[in-house]
């Protein structure tokens, strides 16, 4: 039968856009004494980083891939991936024993196996797809000659070399040291790459990996500077930071030592491509909040191109303070910076007190920003900041931040300590602007409130971000699994994240009337509490005002719920929503969406 002109030209146009689409096929190779990775038969060396911070920059810089940490809203990631023509290790969320996941619970592991086979079915044929990174430093607080939590890897693990035999599969984990890669290497057969998150040792990974009998190759998953938990302390448990120009330089030896020309390498992931705020607001950001990129990221651009970028970033040689580090309250301090641009371009300067918080985190969680003080600089310029330090005693940090007009900047800080004094100041919640999102469009939390609050029986506890489960509004909603049929179950909201009322934080909702948010069971019956504001005057920093609405019994059909909290006080709203099930003979599944302050 003939075709008319328009139907072969339609014809023609759907089957290069069909071509266009398909999936892509990654391999992992043996290539003499190492491994290569193969991308529809092309050597692909992986150039990529972790983070939130631009994907188009990234592509400019001459990086190639990114990777995700939870599959939580991947298709938008994807999407931007293959836009750009870059590619994305798509991560799997494992649980972790410090959230209270027990590899030991059956129920627990079967639901989590269910979940990294519904993301692996949904994103298998994406052409933007490269790897799926299964878990991620999941193995923390495991008994070294335990298997069960390898053993639940290899299950998904398998599960995804059957279903999609076009991507390699690859664990993460948190350094080396244990038994971890003998017990991979004896559980996961179907593991093809172990994937190493790694800071102030990046530059031996290569031989300590042989050494610990590394026969799979390696992709380097996140390294940077050396962190918290990796350098002294100073006399009030401070940890010292390197700048912005010396951090460069550690991405380079690392790079040079473990990832480039290693036969076992395939490659790697920079932490973090963004900003974030850990340990201090600068210690592992490799830009500022605004988005100029730091020292690093010219490296980085320069490791992976071969070629030095056109503008290069501002450089600070130091940052001294002119006197003792012990200070009185309200006492004048000095401090002096050398730096420059090495294309002498014009160079604006900020200046920022801070108080730390002085944690040494190792988990990744995100931090609340501790108080600032812009009333502390008396005066300031290019060279040196002069400051009348607060009246109240404990921990701070003098931060200057470099930017020229070319996008690049500098950073660095010297601590200080006030002795005496009174009292460190609360930290202030940062005022909200309603209405205020607390679950939005396929992801359980944005930058504000963290649900990392896991109660009770948290192994039986599992949600689903960006499920297509019949949403209430957009494309996805979250899904909320509570496997155990006794015992209850709970998650909070929190800011910071893992916070029970010993850290600053939380937002000023002050003007809202009501929590707002929508909800439905999967059958209709399940009995859930809801409430926020969990954290009492017995804590120091406390939520300022609370409420609840007490065994809703869901439908089968969305209802919109009300908690009114119009007339509280809401000027620090740390724990902004929270969920409570108890065992009822049967596990539970239910689904939230459009969580809202207004």
């Amino acid at each position: 039968m003939r075709r008319s002109g328009a139907a072969t030209v339609f014809s023609m146009l759907t089957a290069s856009l069909v071509a266009s689409c398909a999936s892509a096929t990654t391999k992992v190779e043996k290539k003499g004494d190492g491994w290569q990775l193969l991308r529809d038969g092309a050597p692909y060396f992986i150039k990529g980083a972790g983070g939130d911070g631009s994907k188009q920059l990234l592509k400019e810089l001459g990086g190639n891939s990114f990777r995700t940490w939870g599959a939580d809203g991947s298709e938008n990631k994807l999407n931007e991936a293959q836009k750009l023509g870059l590619t994305m290790t798509l991560g799997i969320w494992l649980g972790h024993k410090e959230h209270g996941f027990d590899y030991h619970n059956a129920a627990a592991v079967a639901a989590q196996f269910a979940n990294a086979c519904k993301a692996i079915d949904k994103y298998k044929d994406h052409p933007a797809l490269l790897a799926w990174g299964i878990g991620n430093e999941m193995e923390i607080g495991q008994p070294d000659g335990d298997p069960a939590v390898w053993q639940a890897i290899e299950q998904i693990a398998a599960y995804a070399k059957k279903v999609d035999p076009n991507h390699p599969t690859m664990t993460v984990v948190a350094e080396l040291g244990g038994d971890k890669v003998t017990q991979i290497n004896k559980y996961c057969p179907s593991i093809d790459i172990i994937g190493i998150n790694t800071y102030g040792g990046g530059p031996s990974i290569a031989e300590r990996y042989k050494k610990a009998g590394g026969l799979k190759p390696y992709v380097i998953t996140e390294f940077g500077p050396a962190g918290t938990w990796e350098v002294g302390k100073n006399a009030w448990n401070a940890s010292p930071e390197l700048s912005s120009t010396a951090k460069a330089a550690r991405y380079r030896e690392t790079y040079e030592k473990t990832i480039a020309g290693q036969p076992m390498s395939l490659g790697s992931y920079a932490f973090t491509w963004g900003n974030k705020q850990e340990a201090t607001a600068t210690w592992f950001g490799l830009m500022l909040p605004d988005g100029s990129r730091l020292g690093a990221v010219d490296t980085l651009s320069e490791l992976w191109t071969g070629k030095p970028v056109t503008n290069r970033s501002p450089a600070i040689k130091s940052l001294k303070i002119e006197g003792t580090e012990k200070v009185q309250p309200e006492s004048i301090v000095r401090v002096a910076l050398d730096s420059a641009d090495p294309e002498n371009d014009p160079l604006k300067v900020e200046w920022l007190l801070q108080q730390d918080p002085v944690q040494n985190n190792t988990g990744g969680a995100t931090e609340s920003v501790p108080p600032s003080y812009p009333e502390a600089i008396v005066k300031s310029d290019t060279r040196s900041v002069e400051l009348k330090m607060p009246k109240f005693g404990g921990a701070y940090r003098v931060f200057v931040f470099l930017r020229d007009n070319h996008g690049g900047a500098a950073v660095a800080n010297v601590p200080l300590f006030v002795e005496g004094g009174s009292a460190a100041q609360a930290g202030s919640a940062r005022r909200a602007t309603l209405p205020f999102a607390i679950y939005e469009e396929g992801d359980t939390a944005n930058d504000h409130y963290i649900p990392a609050g896991y109660m009770g029986n948290a192994g039986a506890i599992k949600m689903e971000a960006g499920s297509t489960d019949n949403p209430h509004s957009g494309a996805t909603c979250l899904k909320v699994e509570y496997s155990a049929k006794d015992n209850w179950g709970g998650v909070v909201w929190q800011s910071p994240a893992n916070d029970w009322g010993d850290l600053p934080g939380g937002y000023d909702l002050s003007g809202a009337k009501k929590l707002t948010f929508w909800a439905r069971g999967a059958k209709g019956g399940e009995v859930v509490s809801f409430s926020f504001g969990s954290l009492g005057k017995d804590k120091k920093y406390f939520d300022t005002a609370s409420n609840q609405i007490k065994d809703v019994r869901l439908t089968d059909e969305w209802n919109q719920y009300n908690i009114y909290v119009k007339g509280q006080d809401l000027s620090r709203i740390k724990t902004s929503f929270v969920w409570v099930i108890a065992g009822q003979g049967q596990p539970i599944t239910f689904y939230l969406d459009d969580i809202r302050y207004e």
